[in-house]
C-alpha cells in the first residue's frame, strides 16, 4: 500500500483537534446515523439528546444538524427539535438527472487532474470495492462509497461541483440503503464503484466518464425498480 495514498484518505476520514474537528465529528456521525437507517425517517430528535448520545457539546451538534439541513437530511423545526427527512422516491429520479451530468463531469476532472498520491488512493479504493463486491460487505461499501465521493470531489479541483455533489450524496445512499436488500445487487454496485476508480485512476477521461455513466444507469434502474416495488 502507497504510504501517502493511505494518509490521504485517512486525511478524507481524521480531523485534528479543534472546535471546527468536533463539529465535523458530530456531521459525519449523524450523517452515518441518518443514512443507514440508525435515525429513522420522520423521528423527532432532540439537540440534547443527540449531544449527549455523541459525547459531544450541543454547539458542534447544532452546527452539524445545520450542515444536514441544508443537504435535506433533516429539517430544524423552531421550538420542536429536529424531523430525520422523509424518503421521496420520486424525489431521487430528479435528483438522478443532476447526479448523472456532474458526475460524468466530475469523473472526467477527477481522472485528468488528479495527483499520484490521489491516484494511489484510487487504486485503494478499487481493491476495497472488489473485496466488498466479493464478500457483499454492505457496510464496508458504505464506507468507501464515501471515500470515492469525496476523493472524486477532492480530485476534480472543482469547488462548484464539489459543493453541488455535496448535497446529494447524503440522500442517495441513504436511500440505496434502505432499498438495496429488496431490489439491489450490492455485488454489482460495488464493481461498478471499483471500474470507475480504475478509470480515474489510470488518467482516461473517456473511460472515466464511460464508467460514471454505468453506475448511474445501474442507480436509475434500481431506482425504478424501487418505485415499481412501492406503487
Amino acid at each position: 500500500m502507497n504510504d501517502s495514498a493511505d494518509a490521504l484518505l485517512m486525511a478524507l476520514e481524521v480531523e485534528a483537534d479543534s472546535d471546527s474537528s468536533l463539529t465535523q465529528r458530530a456531521y459525519r456521525r449523524l450523517e452515518e446515523m441518518i443514512v443507514t437507517l440508525e435515525l429513522q425517517p420522520g423521528e423527532v430528535l432532540s439537540e440534547s439528546a443527540l449531544a449527549d448520545r455523541l459525547e459531544i457539546g450541543r454547539t458542534p451538534v447544532r452546527e452539524a444538524l445545520q450542515r444536514l439541513a441544508r443537504e435535506g437530511l433533516v429539517s430544524i423545526l423552531s421550538r420542536r427539535g429536529v424531523l430525520v427527512s422523509e424518503l421521496d422516491v420520486r424525489r431521487q429520479m430528479r435528483l438522478l438527472e443532476v447526479r448523472r451530468e456532474l458526475e460524468r463531469l466530475m469523473a472526467r476532472l477527477a481522472a485528468r487532474r488528479a495527483s499520484d498520491a490521489e491516484r494511489q488512493a484510487f487504486g485503494i479504493i478499487e481493491k476495497g470495492m472488489q473485496k466488498a463486491a466479493s464478500d457483499e460487505d454492505e457496510i464496508e461499501f458504505m464506507r468507501l462509497d464515501r471515500q470515492l465521493n469525496l476523493l472524486l470531489c477532492r480530485a476534480s479541483r472543482n469547488d462548484f461541483i464539489s459543493n453541488a455533489m455535496g448535497l446529494t450524496h447524503g440522500q442517495s445512499r441513504r436511500f440505496w440503503f434502505q432499498h438495496h436488500r429488496e431490489v439491489g445487487d450490492l455485488a454489482l454496485c460495488a464493481r461498478l464503484h471499483a471500474n470507475l476508480a480504475a478509470a480515474v485512476k489510470a488518467g482516461s477521461e473517456e473511460k472515466a466518464a464511460a464508467a460514471s455513466d454505468a453506475l448511474l444507469d445501474y442507480v436509475e434502474a434500481f431506482t425504478r425498480k424501487t418505485l415499481d416495488s412501492i406503487f
